[in-house]
């Protein structure tokens, strides 16, 4: 990657999965994020505020390229704004809460609702929430992605820790220059 070089890294996936957190706990600018009064009940029993828009923050990496890290809402009525979001990305690191009641349909949505762009791009799996739930394995996650067809990693990792968030993208920057 070269100097001054800009990598647009898409987070999604599920409501109170930690993609607004994550953002927030390794970029370098403060997070432009577009917070809101959830307008769905199920929402609103798990949280206050909820991202309505977009997250954004960027990350310098050590060749100096920059990372442009997007978010996406969680909640279904703003799914249009993934794939707004996925035009020009270079990957996607799709989080999913392992203590949500259906955890393998969450992700299962996800991927569904960026099949389009992971025709051509990579994904990371981030589980987040892992130590809340032991009902829903890694090797549950691997068999829906077999199923698929397609082998992407899946790490389980806590959004409020840079070591965890860096993995999750250093992973998925590998994917893409290695395949």
């Amino acid at each position: 990657m070269d100097d001054n070089q800009k990598i647009k890294v898409v987070f999604t996936g599920s409501v109170g999965a930690g993609k607004t957190t994550a953002i927030a706990t390794i970029s370098e600018i403060d997070p432009i994020s577009t917070e809101a009064k959830p307008s769905e009940a199920s929402v609103l029993n798990r949280k206050s505020s909820t991202t309505v828009a977009m997250d954004y923050g960027e990350l310098t990496l050590e060749d100096g390229s920059k990372l442009c890290l997007y978010g996406t809402p969680g909640q279904r009525r703003f799914d249009f704004m993934s794939h707004i979001l996925t035009k020009g990305a270079l990957g996607l690191l799709v989080l999913i809460d392992n203590s949500h009641q259906t955890p393998l349909d969450e992700l299962d949505y996800y991927l569904n609702l960026n099949a389009e762009f992971l025709l051509t791009s990579p994904a990371v799996i981030g589980i987040t929430h892992y130590d809340e739930s032991i009902k829903t394995s890694i090797d549950d996650y691997y068999d829906v992605l077999n199923e698929r067809g397609v082998f992407w990693p899946i790490i389980h990792a806590d959004a409020r820790k840079s070591e965890d968030v860096t993995l999750l993208l250093h992973t998925l920057l590998a994917t893409l220059e290695y395949g």
